[in-house]
């Protein structure tokens, strides 16, 4: 139950490591993915999953623990890996090789490229500190040229992109299009509804987490319109964690357990029982990562 299609692991903390694991397996989860966000993380991030997962002591849950984990390997839009881009995407991609080539089934589970693409908040106190001053006109054609190279590698490696978009829509787009390469997730979905019909006409999947369960009641009716638009087959849940804890934990660190909470937010939305959104939401991750 309650598959997490976005989790940054390894900056969870770390005595909640194993227990977030071992819980999810207790869960039957079917599907969990630790995102990407540097050229050089996916190997390090690999390895510690393996060895909190080495460490559980119930075989069982040892066993559904390491099947349903999964990675994509991606290069977030912060500046200074922007500046270095090409040489940033050489060692992203040597990164994946290096995992596809793996023996060892555990590292070869790398089903995405991303996160990537276009991020124009500008929020200097956030935890990513993006100030809009640090970005000249060659900073944002250089954002646009490592979404792209990320595109081509994804197109390259036939694997779906987990693209971040965050008040950047049409410059998004615009690289979609250029890319000509539309397959994958909208992750951690913040647009309206039609913003949502370019994207599902083109044929993303839009990812939504705990920043649903902050809408206001003024905005209440439009999410619940957006919700009840996705269809069905392009919907999936996520957490963002340790980011982004839903209601009634919003300000606390969040971890994949709570992720029920979105689910049942997103559920009621759209009239649908917990379990049928759990049914739907693994259904289209098996289409989606082909697992």
């Amino acid at each position: 139950m309650f598959s997490d299609t976005h989790f940054h692991f390894n900056i969870l903390e770390e005595e909640s490591r194993q227990s977030v694991l071992e819980q999810m397996a207790a869960n039957n989860t079917f599907f969990g993915m630790d995102i990407g966000t540097h050229c050089d993380d996916l190997a390090r991030r690999q390895k510690l999953a393996l060895d909190v997962i080495s460490k559980i002591a119930d075989e069982d849950k040892k066993k559904k623990a390491f099947n349903m984990y999964y990675f994509s390997a991606g290069i977030w839009p912060a500046p200074e890996a922007i500046r270095d881009r090409k040489n940033q995407i050489i060692e992203l991609e040597r990164q994946l090789k290096a995992a596809l080539d793996n023996p060892n089934h555990f590292y070869k589970k790398v089903v995405a490229i991303g996160e990537c693409g276009l991020d124009h908040h500008w929020n200097p106190s956030g935890v990513d500190g993006r100030c809009e001053s640090d970005f000249d006109q060659e900073l944002f054609d250089g954002e646009k040229e490592m979404f792209l190279m990320q595109l081509d590698l994804a197109k390259k490696y036939s694997l779906p992109v987990v693209v971040h978009s965050r008040d950047a829509f049409e410059g998004t787009v615009e690289c979609l299009k250029d890319a000509c390469y539309d397959n994958g997730i909208i992750h951690c979905y913040s647009y309206g509804l039609e913003e949502a019909k370019v994207f599902l006409d083109r044929g993303w999947y839009l990812a939504f987490g705990g920043g649903v369960t902050y809408t206001k009641k003024s905005k209440m009716d439009e999410m619940i319109e957006l919700l009840r638009y996705v269809p069905s087959d392009r919907l999936l849940m996520e957490t963002d964690a340790p980011y982004l804890a839903p209601v009634p934990f919003r300000g606390q660190k969040n971890t994949p357990l709570l992720i029920e909470h979105s689910y049942k937010f997103v559920a009621d939305a759209r009239g649908i029982s917990v379990d049928s959104l759990n049914e739907t939401v693994d259904s289209n991750i098996r289409k989606l990562f082909s697992c």
